[in-house]
C-alpha cells in the first residue's frame, strides 16, 4: 500500500506537471495575435459587430483566463468605417474552473480610454439601433433569420451567473451624444469610475467623477458621486446606500455665475414590487437648504411618486441672484426670508404641493400649488394668506419715471402756492401741462402669453396700491394670452372694494379692460395712500366701466375709454372757502365793498355727483351737482387724466349771508333770486377748490340779468294803474 501511495503521488505530480507545461505552451507558444483576421470574422459572424484591434492582445490561461486587448475599435457592420466606441486597453481575468459552475470570478478589471460616441443621424436614427445586426437586417430593419430548432422538451430555467469581482476601474472615459435632427449635444468626459469588491447581495463601495456639458443651453457641470451600492439580483433589489453627489455648474443659463450643489440620501429600487425610494434626502445648492423624501410607484406603468419637502429660511432674493437671474429692484428686505413645508405629489408630467405652509417676509401662506402639465406650463394656485403686501413685489421706479414724477410735483407745488384758496384773488391757475404717468413697461408679454394658470387666493389683509384690502379675495385665469380677472374684492376704509377685467396680450399692444365698484370707502383715505394732500373728503361710491390699450401708465391712459358715475356724501371741500367766492361775486353785483374777509376754512357739503365719459385720457363731467346747505351748484367740464388737470365752469345759487349778523354787500336781494353766481375751477386735480377763482366773464352775463330783474320789478309797479290784461302782454314782452 505504501508503493502504491507513493506510485499515485508521482502520477498526480506528472499529471500537474503536464498541465502547467500545456498551459506555459498554450501561453508562450500560442500567440492570439496571429490570429486576429479570424478573431474579426468571428465578430462579424457571431456578433455581427466590426471588431478593428490595431494593439496587442495579451492573455493568460491557468489559473485565470487573463485578457487584455489594446487599441481597439468597434462598428457597425452598416457603418464600419465610423467606430462608434474605442478604448486604449481593456484589462480582465478570470478564473478558470469557476465558470465551470456558471460562476464568473474576476480579479481586477480595468478600462483605460473608452471612448463612445451615440449620433441620431438627421432622419432620426441612432447609430446604436444597428448594433449587433448584420448588414442584412440592418437595411431592411428585419430581424436575422434563424433555423428554427427541433422541438424539445422545456428546460429548467437555469441560475443567474453569479458575480464575483475584486475591483473595477474606468480611467478617463468619455461619452458623446450628437442629435443632428435638433443640433444639440451631450457629452460626459474625465470619466473615472472605481469600484471595491463586487459581491451578490453586498454592499460595493463606489466612487465616480465626470465633466458634464451640453451646447443648447451651453452647461458644464463637475460632479462627483460616492456611496455603497448593494446588488441582489434574485430579488431584483437594488439599493444605493450613503450616497452623495457634489459638483459646481455653470453656463448661459446661469448668466456666467456658479451653483455650488449637493445632494445625499439612501436609494432604493425594488422591481419585484414595482416601487423606488429616496430616503433622508438632503439637498443644496448655494443659500438654499432642504430635507425630504420621495417614493415612486407604480414603475412598470406610469410612475406615482409621493414624498414631502422642506426647504430651511433663506434669502430667494440673493438665492436668484446667485443662480444668473437677479429680480429687478424691489423695496428693501423682498424676498428675503422664504421657508416651506410641504406634501409632494405627482407624476413625471406634474408636480403638486400638498398642504403648503409658506412663510414669505412674515407673511404665511397655507394651500396647494400645482404644475398640472410641465409641456404645457399649467399653473394651479390655491392659497389663503394672513397678510401681504404685494406692493413690496413690485419693481422699483426706473430714472425717467421717477424724473417726470419730480417735473409735475414742481408744477403742481407752483400751481398750489399761488392759488391762495383762502382769500381767491389770484388769476386763475394755468392748466398743467406735464405728464403724470410713466412710460416703463408694465407686462412681461412673452411670458404672458405661455400662461396657463387658475390661481384662487384669499387674504386677511392685502396692501395693493398701497390701500389695505381687507378679507381680500382674488380668482384669476389665463390661457393663450388671454387672462381673466374674475374677482378682486374686499373691505376697504370700512367700505367695500371690488373689481374685475380682462387683459390679451396676444398681440404686440395688449387691450385692457376693467370694471371697478367702490361703495362708501372715504376718498381722502384713497388719496392719501397715495401720496397725495385731499381736496376733498367723504364717503365715495364709484361705479366705472373702463378700457384701454398699451404696456405702460401712459399709453393706458392716453387710449383710456369708457364710463364712470360717482357720489360723494357728507363731505368736506378742504381749505376751500366758497364763501369767499359768492360774497365776492355778490358784493361786485350789489356794487358794494365787504366790509368783513371771511377767514380760511373748508366748505361742508351734503353730496356731491356726477358722471364721467372717458375718450383718449379725457373724462368729460358734464352733470356735475352739489348739495350745500343754502346753495345749489352745478358745474359742467373736463378732467384730463394724461396730466392729471381739469377745467370746469360751476355755477352757484346762493342765499346771501345767512350769518346772524349778515355783511349787507353780501345779502342777495329780490334782483340777484335764483341767478347762478358763476366760477371757473383749473389747474391740477391736487387743488381741488383752491383751483376755482370768481368767473368775470360771467359775471357780467349775471348783472345783464339781474338789471333786467330790477327793471321788471320797476314795470310791474307802473302796470298796477294799468288794465290788467294790458299788463300781462307787457309783462310777456319783457320775459322773451
Amino acid at each position: 500500500m505504501k508503493a502504491f501511495g507513493k506510485i499515485l503521488g508521482l502520477v498526480l505530480l506528472g499529471l500537474l506537471l503536464i498541465i502547467v507545461a500545456l498551459g506555459f505552451a498554450l501561453t508562450h507558444l500560442f500567440d492570439p495575435n496571429d490570429y486576429k483576421d479570424e478573431i474579426r470574422q468571428i465578430a462579424r459572424d457571431k456578433a455581427h459587430i466590426e471588431l478593428t484591434l490595431n494593439g496587442d492582445i495579451g492573455w493568460s490561461l491557468f489559473p485565470w483566463l487573463g485578457l487584455e486587448l489594446h487599441e481597439a475599435s468597434v462598428a457597425t457592420l452598416t457603418n464600419p468605417t465610423q467606430p462608434f466606441a474605442d478604448l486604449q486597453m481593456l484589462g480582465l481575468s478570470v478564473r478558470v474552473l469557476p465558470l465551470l459552475r456558471r460562476e464568473v470570478q474576476m480579479s481586477d478589471v480595468r478600462v483605460e480610454g473608452l471612448n463612445l460616441r451615440l449620433t441620431r443621424d438627421k432622419q432620426g436614427h441612432g447609430n446604436w439601433e444597428d448594433i449587433g445586426k448584420n448588414v442584412s437586417s440592418a437595411s431592411t430593419g428585419a430581424p436575422a433569420p434563424t433555423e428554427q430548432p427541433a422541438e424539445t422538451e422545456p428546460e429548467k430555467p437555469s441560475k443567474p451567473i453569479r458575480l464575483d469581482i475584486d475591483s473595477l476601474t474606468v480611467n478617463n472615459a468619455r461619452i458623446e451624444y450628437n442629435d443632428e435632427q435638433t443640433g444639440k449635444q451631450f457629452s460626459a468626459e474625465s470619466i473615472q469610475l472605481s469600484a471595491g469588491a463586487v459581491h451578490e447581495g453586498a454592499s460595493i463601495p463606489v466612487k465616480l467623477t465626470a465633466f458634464f456639458g451640453s451646447n443648447q443651453p451651453v452647461m458644464r457641470v463637475k460632479t462627483e458621486l460616492n456611496g455603497n451600492l448593494r446588488i441582489q439580483r434574485a430579488l431584483k433589489r437594488y439599493q444605493f446606500e450613503d450616497m452623495k453627489i457634489t459638483g459646481e455648474a455653470t453656463g448661459e443659463p446661469l448668466q456666467g455665475k456658479t451653483v455650488t450643489f449637493s445632494t445625499q440620501g439612501q436609494l432604493l429600487v425594488d422591481q419585484a414590487a414595482n416601487i423606488a425610494e429616496w430616503t433622508n434626502l438632503k439637498l443644496s445648492a448655494n443659500q438654499l437648504r432642504a430635507l425630504g423624501e420621495l417614493k415612486v410607484n407604480d414603475l412598470d406603468k406610469t410612475p406615482q411618486f409621493s414624498g414631502a419637502l422642506s426647504i430651511a429660511q433663506f434669502d430667494l432674493a440673493k438665492f436668484l441672484d446667485s443662480v444668473g437671474h437677479p429680480l429687478p429692484p424691489m423695496a428693501d428686505g423682498s424676498l428675503s426670508k422664504v421657508e416651506l413645508v410641504s406634501r409632494l405629489k405627482g407624476t413625471p408630467n406634474s408636480l403638486a404641493l400638498e398642504d403648503l405652509n409658506l412663510k414669505l417676509d412674515g407673511s404665511t401662506f397655507t394651500g396647494r400649488v400645482a404644475v398640472d402639465d410641465f409641456a404645457k406650463q399649467s399653473l394651479r394656485v390655491q392659497l389663503k394668506g394672513d397678510t401681504f403686501n404685494a406692493d413690496n413685489y413690485l419693481p422699483a421706479k426706473s430714472d425717467s419715471a421717477k424724473g417726470a414724477s419730480a417735473a409735475r410735483q414742481a408744477e403742481v407745488q407752483n400751481s398750489e402756492a399761488g392759488a391762495m384758496a383762502a382769500g381767491g384773488t389770484t388769476p386763475l391757475p394755468d392748466a398743467p401741462t406735464k405728464g403724470a404717468w410713466s412710460t416703463d413697461k408694465l407686462l412681461p408679454l412673452t411670458h404672458l402669453r405661455t400662461l396657463d394658470i387658475d390661481a384662487d387666493l384669499a387674504f386677511g389683509q392685502l396692501t395693493l396700491s398701497k390701500l389695505p384690502i381687507q378679507n381680500a379675495a382674488l380668482k384669476a385665469s389665463g390661457v393663450d394670452g388671454q387672462l381673466k380677472l374674475d374677482t378682486l374684492s374686499g373691505g376697504l376704509y370700512n367700505g367695500t372694494f371690488q373689481a374685475n377685467g380682462n387683459l390679451d396680450v396676444r398681440q404686440d399692444i395688449p387691450v385692457l379692460a376693467l370694471q371697478t365698484h367702490i361703495k362708501q370707502v372715504p376718498v381722502e383715505r384713497i388719496l392719501q395712500a397715495q401720496g397725495q394732500n385731499p381736496p376733498v373728503k367723504g364717503q365715495i361710491t364709484l361705479d366705472s366701466n373702463l378700457n384701454g390699450r398699451g404696456n405702460s401708465q401712459k399709453a393706458l391712459i392716453d387710449s383710456l375709454n369708457g364710463t364712470a358715475s360717482f357720489v360723494i356724501n357728507n363731505g368736506v371741500l378742504l381749505n376751500a372757502n366758497l364763501e369767499q367766492q359768492l360774497c365776492t361775486g355778490i358784493a361786485l353785483l350789489n356794487r358794494k365793498t365787504l366790509s368783513t374777509t371771511p377767514q380760511g376754512k373748508d366748505t361742508p357739503f351734503q353730496e356731491l355727483r356726477g358722471n364721467l365719459t372717458f375718450r383718449n385720457g379725457v373724462a368729460s363731467n358734464p352733470d356735475l351737482k352739489v348739495r350745500i346747505p343754502g346753495l345749489t351748484v352745478n358745474g359742467n367740464g373736463d378732467v384730463d387724466l394724461r396730466v392729471l388737470g381739469m377745467d370746469y365752469r360751476v355755477g352757484i345759487i346762493v342765499e346771501g349771508d345767512q350769518r346772524d349778523t349778515p355783511d349787507p354787500a353780501c345779502q342777495v336781494g329780490s334782483n340777484f333770486q335764483n341767478i347762478e353766481v358763476p366760477l371757473r375751477c383749473r389747474g391740477p386735480l391736487e387743488l381741488g377748490a383752491k383751483a376755482c377763482r370768481l368767473d368775470k366773464d360771467g359775471l357780467s352775463q349775471v348783472a345783464i340779468k339781474a338789471a333786467g330783474n330790477k327793471l321788471s320789478e320797476k314795470l310791474e309797479e307802473k302796470l298796477d294803474k294799468v288794465n290788467p290784461q294790458l299788463k300781462d302782454a307787457l309783462k310777456g314782452l319783457f320775459k322773451r
